[in-house]
């Protein structure tokens, strides 16, 4: 099966940041892709470069707004699975949300950021409410398709438990900029990652100078072994299609052997003495 990580700038132009996302929707379809994903905040300045002003929510959109059903439309018309992410609006909520839309066009649920960060140039707890929705797992065309966005990424308890409900294939949508973190750290986190719960990792980065951010790019995936199998280039608008073999999930070390071991009815208790000590 062919995927598509969409890695694009983005300007204080939503419209034509959501026309050039459309656009490239396209060209994956044209390419054979099945799936195609975007970076965190793929249609939007990146907000969070500078503390919230009063009342951030109202720059987002609700998951019924313009920008979702247009992807719902196009994918319906393509034949395309997509994992969007945006500034979600909900009353006087705001999340930072990857709706998924089947190949049908149907939406199949909302993943929404559980933990949310704070630091210089990424202060996000004033735009950010934190997600409640979990770490879903959805059925869709191209398969069982999990979402880690960002910062959620981090946690393994999230990223397991996305294994433990059976995902073949993980979406990370990210912001992340030239030289915030050790050279190759990120990646393998990504790449443990997918070894040890017996998934694809598919993380779709940002590019493009912003006000205080340069974001990488490098959007790559990795396959159930922790091997990179494919990578965009950095600093530049790109279009990876690559192929993944979603029949690697099941004879994986993870499928075969580390989830077939788990003794969890241990490990809440352990943990939870440990923290109280």
């Amino acid at each position: 099966m062919k995927i598509a990580l969409i890695q694009q700038h983005a300007t204080h132009d939503k419209a034509a940041n959501v026309a050039r996302g459309l656009a490239a929707l396209e060209a994956a379809a044209r390419q054979g892709a099945a799936l195609a994903c975007y970076a965190e905040l793929a249609f939007e300045w990146f907000y969070p470069q500078r503390p919230a002003a009063a009342r951030p929510h109202e720059l987002a959109e609700p998951i019924d707004g313009p920008t979702v059903r247009a992807f719902q439309a196009r994918a319906r018309e393509l034949g395309i699975v997509v994992v969007l992410n945006l500034f979600e609006r909900d009353g006087d909520a705001a999340y930072d949300s990857s709706p998924v839309i089947d190949a049908d066009g149907t939406l199949l649920g909302v993943t929404r950021m559980v933990h949310i960060t704070e630091y210089a140039c990424f202060h996000e707890q004033g735009y950010y409410t934190p997600g409640d929705t979990g770490a879903p797992v959805y059925d869709t065309r191209a398969g069982r398709i999990g979402v880690a966005i960002c910062y959620d990424r981090h946690f393994p308890e999230y990223m397991r438990a996305l294994g433990v409900a059976g995902a073949d294939l993980v979406i990370v949508p990210q912001a992340g900029a030239v030289g915030e973190w050790p050279e190759g750290l990120y990646e393998g986190e990504m790449r443990v990652a997918a070894f040890q719960n017996g998934y694809h990792v598919a993380l779709c980065n940002r590019v493009g100078k912003e006000e205080c951010l340069d974001f990488a790019g490098e959007s790559f995936v990795c396959d159930p072994n922790g091997i990179v199998t494919a990578r965009a280039p950095l600093g530049e608008d790109a279009l990876l299609v690559t192929e993944v073999d979603l029949a690697q999930c099941a004879t994986s070390h993870a499928r075969q052997l580390f989830l077939r071991h788990r003794r969890p009815e241990l490990y809440a208790g352990w943990i939870g003495h440990q923290i109280t000590r």
